[in-house]
C-alpha cells in the first residue's frame, strides 16, 4: 500500500493507516463534531505521554476519552448512575462529556491522577468510523499547542504541528466549532463544569431537573452548604486557554468604534472580527449574530487575524446569557492568554 498523506481525507485506506497508527501507540488527528483532537490510544500509557509531549500539555491536565456508539462505557467507569444515562440517551452521540467514576486500570495519564474519567461519544462520522474500527478508546484532546486556538480543519492541524504527525485524517470543517459540554455526574446533582453547544437549559430540560454551574458549586461551597462538594480537573477549565498569539481584547457594547479609532490614530495595525464595520482602517472580518453561528466561525476568525500581522485583536463584548455562555466563556480565555507573554 502506498504511504497516506500527512493530511489525507478519510477513506477506508486512511482509516486503516489510523488505525494501524494507533495500535502502534503513535498520534492521529481527526475530526470531531467539535474540534479536531489528537488522538491516542487512551489504554496505552506510553501513547497517551506522546499527547503531553506534542501538546506542551501538563501532566495533571487529564485527557477525555472518546468511544465509539455502542461501545461498553463501563470499560472507562466504575459506575453510571441515572443522570449519566439519562444523559447518554439524550446527547448521545454527541458534543457532551461526561465525568464518572473512574474504572479500575485506566491510565493516571488520561485521568490526570484523578479518580474521574471524562468520556464521549462524537457524533461526526469520521470520528465513528475511525473508533469503531480501532474498537477501543482514543484519548484525544485538541490538536493544537497547548492554550492556543484549537482547530476546526485539517489544515489548522497541520499548521500547528508541520510535520511532527503521521497522519491528520481530514473530514472537513467541524460543525459546532468549540468545545464539548463538560458535565459531572458523580454526585447527587449533576454539576456544568465547561459550557458548550449542549446547554444548561438543554441540560436540565433532559433530566427534569436543576443542573448547577460551577459558579453556583463554588458559592455553596463558600457557604459551607452540605450538598457542595469538590469537583475534579477537567479540560479547557484554566483561566488563559483557546487564546491566539496577538493581545485579543473584549470591548463593551457600542464602544468598539472609538476604541478602533484610536487604537488606529496611534499607529497600531488592528484586527476586528464584528457584527458592524469600524470607520477606522482596521483588518475586519463580519461577525454573525446568531450565537451557534460565532461558536462555529469563533476559532478560525481567531487564527485567521492572528496571520494578519495585528498589533491587537478587538472583538465585541457579547450578550450575558445562556445561549452565548459557550462562547463567552471560549473568549473569556482567550483574552486572558492571548499574547506572547
Amino acid at each position: 500500500m502506498s504511504p497516506v498523506p500527512r493530511i489525507a481525507p478519510a477513506s477506508p485506506e486512511a482509516l486503516d493507516r489510523a488505525v494501524a497508527l494507533l495500535r502502534a501507540g503513535q498520534l492521529v488527528a481527526f475530526p470531531t463534531e467539535t474540534v479536531y483532537g489528537l488522538g491516542a490510544d487512551a489504554s496505552d500509557p506510553e501513547a497517551v505521554a506522546r499527547i503531553f509531549a506534542a501538546k506542551g500539555r501538563p501532566n495533571d491536565h487529564p485527557v477525555i476519552v472518546h468511544v465509539a456508539p455502542g461501545n461498553d462505557v463501563s470499560a472507562w467507569a466504575a459506575t453510571i448512575n441515572d443522570d449519566a444515562r439519562t444523559l447518554i440517551d439524550a446527547f448521545w452521540p454527541g458534543p457532551l462529556t461526561l465525568i464518572l467514576p473512574r474504572a479500575a486500570g485506566v491510565p493516571d495519564a488520561v485521568t490526570g491522577g484523578q479518580e474521574t474519567v471524562g468520556v464521549r461519544c462524537p457524533s461526526h462520522p469520521v470520528a465513528q468510523a475511525l473508533l469503531s474500527a480501532f474498537g477501543g478508546g482514543v484519548a484525544a484532546p485538541s490538536a493544537n499547542r497547548f492554550g492556543r486556538v484549537s482547530p476546526t480543519t485539517a489544515q489548522h492541524v497541520a499548521d500547528e504541528f508541520g510535520p511532527e504527525l503521521s497522519l491528520v485524517l481530514d473530514g472537513g470543517p467541524c460543525e459546532v466549532g468549540i468545545e464539548s459540554t463538560i458535565v459531572d455526574v458523580t454526585g447527587d446533582t449533576p454539576v456544568l463544569l465547561r459550557p458548550g453547544h449542549i446547554s444548561t437549559a438543554m441540560l436540565a430540560g433532559a433530566l427534569g431537573k436543576p443542573v448547577l454551574t460551577r459558579a453556583e458549586l463554588d458559592a455553596r461551597m463558600n457557604a459551607g452548604a452540605q450538598a457542595a462538594r469538590e469537583v475534579p480537573r477537567v479540560s479547557g477549565a484554566l483561566a488563559a486557554h483557546y487564546a491566539p498569539r496577538t493581545p485579543l481584547e473584549r470591548v463593551p457594547a457600542g464602544a468598539l468604534d472609538l476604541r478602533a479609532r484610536l487604537l488606529v490614530a496611534a499607529g497600531r495595525r488592528v484586527g476586528v472580527w464584528s457584527t458592524v464595520k469600524p470607520a477606522a482602517d482596521v483588518i475586519w472580518v463580519g461577525a454573525p449574530l446568531d450565537p451557534v453561528a460565532y461558536a462555529q466561525d469563533l476559532y478560525a476568525m481567531l487564527r485567521f487575524l492572528d496571520t494578519q500581522g495585528c498589533d491587537i485583536l478587538l472583538v465585541d463584548a457579547l450578550p450575558d446569557t445562556d445561549a452565548w455562555s459557550a462562547v463567552n466563556d471560549r473568549l473569556g480565555r482567550a483574552v486572558v492568554g492571548s499574547g506572547d507573554g
